[in-house]
């Protein structure tokens, strides 16, 4: 069990290593959630509006900026996954602190 020691009282923070784990797996979770829901979003709206397209030139664009689009967010959320990873205990560990530190002040 490690302390955090913040304005001279210290907080308990229990298995600060495990909290640390849930939370990035949480939020990992949660960033390949929105990346699977864009891409069933995407593919949804070509599909729906397929007809609607004047042309064929039109559709081959479309399919493009839909195409950009999924490959650009997917890769900012890959890259945004990959620097939480090396990061992981300082990030969270600074939000695990300061959590605790609220849920004890609110206690009060």
């Amino acid at each position: 069990m490690s302390v955090a020691i913040h304005n001279q009282r210290e907080l308990p923070m229990p298995d600060l290593p495990e909290r640390i784990k849930k939370m990035h797996s949480r939020d990992t979770a949660v960033a390949w959630a929105f990346v699977i829901g864009l891409w069933l979003a995407i593919t949804f709206v070509a599909l729906a509006t397929w007809n609607l397209a004047p042309s064929g030139s039109a559709r081959i664009a479309l399919l493009i900026g839909g195409a950009t689009i999924l490959v650009l967010n997917t890769a900012a959320i890959v890259a945004m996954l990959r620097h939480y990873r090396e990061d992981r205990d300082f990030m969270y560990g600074l939000d695990i602190k300061f959590l605790d530190l609220a849920r004890a002040q609110k206690k009060r």
